[in-house]
């Protein structure tokens, strides 16, 4: 992920001190194991949009997109066209850009045919039996930080693709791969890494 590099404090990961909502991002989401394609879905939007940003450019803006984008619902955004798209590129409660909100539009209709084939249960394990079925242990620290993408993550975007999802490269399918909990990138001196641990424990995702 996109973020800013400042110094650790009490162990915990260094990027979440750089302000009250990185550090709200970080303690009470990224990185939980998500339990609904739902949350999912918006991940990948969000991370869609984050392309040439820090990251916390787009947390910023993410009520507006809440708001602006059918509240991440991919059956509502999928019948989006020309209007709606010209309607919200002029609001400056997103960021302004037509290619990503076409490709929002894209994979929102490729979601829909993914979760044709794989049923709405089936979204979720989709998505882990791109890191064999499991949340992946990172075993992150200062001296052994998360890589820009992973084989996994190159996978991942590669059948992404073929299936018609668009701006999904291996570092924005690892940024959701971190994001989601399916690998756990906490610093394993992080607070946030047991609990993350034990969240995929409780739902089988370990």
């Amino acid at each position: 992920m996109s973020l800013p590099s400042v110094p650790a404090a009490d162990g915990q990961c260094a990027w979440a001190n750089h302000s009250e909502l990185l550090r709200a991002f970080h303690d009470h989401e990224w990185g939980e194991p998500v339990a609904e394609p739902a949350i999912l879905f918006e991940y990948l939007v969000l991370h869609t949009f984050q392309l040439g940003f820090d990251f916390p450019v787009v947390l910023k803006r993410r009520e507006g997109f809440r708001e602006l984008l059918e509240n991440f619902d991919p059956e509502r955004l999928a019948r989006w066209g020309e209007s709606e798209i010209e309607e919200v590129i002029v609001n400056p409660r997103i960021l302004r850009n037509r290619r990503k909100l076409e490709a929002t539009v894209r994979n929102a209709q490729a979601w829909l045919r993914l979760r044709a084939e794989v049923g709405e249960e089936g979204i979720l394990p989709f998505f882990y039996a791109y890191v064999g079925g499991r949340t992946v242990d990172g075993q992150r620290s200062a001296a052994s930080p998360a890589p820009l993408s992973t084989p996994e993550s190159t996978a991942m975007s590669q059948d992404l693709k073929r299936r018609g999802f668009v701006m999904t490269g291996p570092m924005t399918c690892y940024n959701i791969l971190q994001t989601a909990g399916i690998v756990n990138d906490h610093w394993v001196t992080c607070s946030r890494h047991a609990e993350c641990a034990m969240l995929a424990a409780e739902w089988g995702r370990d």
